[in-house]
């Protein structure tokens, strides 16, 4: 299992945590999907031989997420 943090400008409020969590919870291999209302922090755990997280990023700016890596 892996597990990656990144984050989400555009998190305001409880119906996008929903889409976000929805949309991520969709892809093959994804385990758990938490996301901080605060600070737009999404943590994500998922099977590494299953999920790559550059997929996860290039669906999220699909539904016009804008995703910043945690260095």
């Amino acid at each position: 299992m892996s597990e990656e943090t990144f984050y989400i400008r555009n998190v305001i409020d409880k119906e996008t945590i929903q889409e976000i969590e929805k949309i991520l919870n969709q892809v093959n291999g994804m385990e758990r999907v938490l996301i901080d209302t605060d600070d737009g922090e999404v943590k994500v755990e998922f099977y590494g031989d299953k999920v790559m997280i550059e997929e996860v990023n290039r669906i999220l700016e699909e539904h016009r997420y804008q995703v910043e890596r945690k260095d």
